[in-house]
């Protein structure tokens, strides 16, 4: 059997910018998603801890460190100084999943990695 399981997540990511007339997606520092393996235009989801919205966009580098951007339709789900949780998802087997471990980042407040947890 295939079932779904969160692969990594970025916990306490504070907004930092909002681009409502960009073309969509979710900017994430270009070093964190090396770190974890997130792949440009993978799918993310992402939970905004001050309102409670969720949606489901995909992942764009920033350039500049510690940037996390709303784009498009998201820039309407939060604003800059709200914090998110941001996860991807992957399909294991049965086997796959014994051995599964979610890789964690914790951010501090200037959202610089504060610990990786793999």
């Amino acid at each position: 059997m295939i079932r779904s399981f969160c692969r990594c997540k970025i916990h306490h990511a504070i907004v930092t910018e909002s681009q409502l007339t960009y073309v969509g997606s979710m900017t994430i520092p270009e070093d964190l998603m090396k770190k974890l393996d997130i792949r440009e235009a993978e799918q993310v989801e992402v939970v905004n801890i001050n309102n409670g919205e969720r949606w489901t966009t995909y992942a764009i580098p920033g350039k500049k460190a510690n940037e996390f951007c709303l784009n498009g339709a998201a820039a309407r789900l939060g604003q800059v100084g709200d914090k998110l949780i941001i996860m991807v998802y992957c399909l294991l087997n049965e086997k796959e999943a014994q051995n599964h471990r979610i890789k964690i980042a914790f951010l501090d407040d200037q959202n610089r990695l504060a610990r990786l947890q793999k």
